[in-house]
């Protein structure tokens, strides 16, 4: 690699951008999942919104794209799985019928180690899950970000062609600032903003089943009224999604007629109907 010279570079840059462009026109939506920052919930989010597409039969991926912090896989119960390669590509891990899914965690040995990367080597990484994971005939692509506009970010938005955004916001004023910067940054870079989610949006009382607007209520609808996207809807706080992410079994893929279940069941209508 040290003796490889500029035309070289130059010649597998195009190799792997051609790969990436075949692989990713085999995808009908591609729809990368942000949040301005940590801590929304955005990666429980993604997963949900995944299975709930999966399960209305659409063919469907999830690449985890944070690198750092890549939870998928724990969220699916595929957290002790490892990834087959040949000389055909990566093949992605099925989840139930219709979802397959690509993460880090996957070539990691020790789940306890760090991933100690630098810029240049996440991209690498990015590149390889777009243009040599065998994804085949999707009808959506759901890209789970870290939170932030940074490398990851920057990367996704360059290579996918066709990319949309969702923005997952809480109602606090701190969350809602930052939603409106992962707007900006979307737009900055010419990529369709689909709407805002606003996750952890009031919970109900176990006791006397009244509304509590812990983290207050309606941020996120107001935010995206401001920036003119559309509201995809609202999630509330409720036990049950850490439960079923931490027992790999996503709410939204439930079929239990659960009020989260619903909400996810009608923002994944959103998604779709906006697509037609």
């Amino acid at each position: 690699m040290e003796n490889m010279t500029e035309n070289d570079r130059k010649k597998q840059m195009a190799e792997q951008q051609a790969k990436i462009a075949k692989n990713v026109g085999r995808i009908k939506r591609k729809i990368v999942v942000m949040s301005g920052k940590g801590g929304v919930g955005k990666t429980t989010v993604a997963v949900n919104l995944a299975s709930a597409l999966a399960e209305e039969g659409n063919q469907v991926g999830i690449m985890d794209v944070d690198i750092h912090g890549p939870n998928v896989p724990k969220m699916l119960g595929l957290e002790d799985t490892k990834i087959i390669a040949d000389e055909n590509g990566i093949f992605p891990i099925r989840s139930g019928k219709n979802l397959k899914v690509i993460s880090m965690a996957f070539l990691i040995q020790d789940s306890d180690s760090p991933v100690i990367w630098r810029g240049p080597m996440k991209m690498s990484l990015i590149n390889q899950f777009l243009g040599d994971v065998q994804w085949d005939d999707l009808d959506y692509l759901i890209v789970d970000l870290p939170p932030g506009t940074g490398d990851e970010s920057l990367s996704i938005a360059q290579q996918i062609t066709g990319a949309e955004a969702v923005i997952v916001t809480t109602p606090q004023d701190v969350a809602l600032l930052d939603s409106r910067k992962a707007v900006n940054f979307a737009r900055t870079l010419g990529m369709p903003v689909l709407g805002i989610i606003e996750n952890m949006s009031g919970m109900k009382c176990p006791h006397c089943g009244k509304d509590i607007d812990l983290f207050k209520t309606g941020g996120g609808e107001k935010a995206a009224k401001e920036m003119g996207v559309q509201f995809l809807g609202k999630l509330p706080i409720d036990p049950e999604i850490v439960l079923a992410g931490d027992a790999g079994t996503p709410i939204a893929a439930d079929n239990e007629e659960s009020e989260t279940s619903r909400a996810f069941s009608f923002i994944v209508n959103n998604i779709m109907n906006i697509g037609r």
